[in-house]
């Protein structure tokens, strides 16, 4: 319950009581619990967008409103670590000078244009899955599930590109074994999305090809920083996410 209450507390705005202690085995727990923490957002977000086309809105309409639920109730956490990611890392300059443009704040261009085409395509597949048979609760598994990029990218042997803040406090606590089986979970789970919609091809590839993105993510993130960061987790989140929605929405 302590890693549960840290990961709601770290990637949601649910209110929830403060975990008794932060430390690295609390975090190590938040990670591997993230999609659970998630859910129940993710779950919100797929019913207000299927509520959307039930009302017979456009489908783009109801993509984007499970894009913003879903970014107001973990207070955009993870779309700010995207942005500073994309202008740190387009920026192509020393490891230093990338880390000080990433702990700026501010948007530059490159940040800018992740965001629009991010969320512009998760908003865009959204709709094409939640007009599916039971696409809701697909939409709902696949938003959650991206969260497992989280024990993906903060597993063993992972390092800090600075020291200080959540990348160090959570990179390198999750054991390689435990990481391996909260990816099988979550595979198994959004697999079995695509027997309830019908199309299961996109359902079981989707994860994969959302992992493979990542850690080209955290390759690029250590060889051009030095290591990782809070804000490359939250790139990470983003980036699987959209691919997750990309590739099932594709009609195998």
């Amino acid at each position: 319950m302590n890693g549960l209450r840290l990961a709601l507390g770290l990637l949601t705005l649910i209110p929830v009581p403060a975990p008794d202690g932060v430390d690295r085995d609390a975090a190590r727990r938040a990670m591997l619990l993230a999609p659970l923490a998630l859910l129940p957002i993710s779950l919100a977000a797929a019913l207000a967008g299927w509520g959307c086309l039930l009302l017979g809105l456009p489908g783009l309409v109801a993509g984007i409103v499970t894009v913003a639920v879903g970014l107001l109730a973990t207070g955009a956490l993870h779309a700010d670590g995207l942005a500073d990611t994309a202008d740190g890392l387009g920026s192509r300059r020393d490891p230093q000078t990338s880390l000080a443009i990433m702990k700026r704040g501010d948007v530059g261009p490159m940040g800018a244009v992740a965001l629009a085409l991010v969320y512009l395509a998760q908003a865009a597949a959204v709709p094409v899955l939640l007009a599916r048979p039971w696409g809701w609760l697909q939409v709902a598994l696949l938003l959650a599930g991206a969260r497992v990029a989280l024990a993906v990218l903060t597993r063993r042997g992972q390092a800090p590109a600075r020291p200080g803040g959540l990348g160090a406090l959570v990179l390198g606590t999750v054991p390689v074994p435990s990481a391996l089986v909260a990816v099988l979970v979550a595979w198994l789970i959004t697999a079995a999305t695509g027997w309830l919609t019908g199309h299961l091809i996109g359902a079981i590839v989707a994860l994969p090809l959302a992992l493979a993105a990542v850690l080209w993510l955290s390759r690029t993130a250590r060889r051009r920083l030095g290591g990782l960061t809070g804000d490359v987790l939250g790139a990470g989140v983003e980036l699987a996410a959209t691919v997750m929605l990309i590739v099932a929405s594709i009609a195998w």
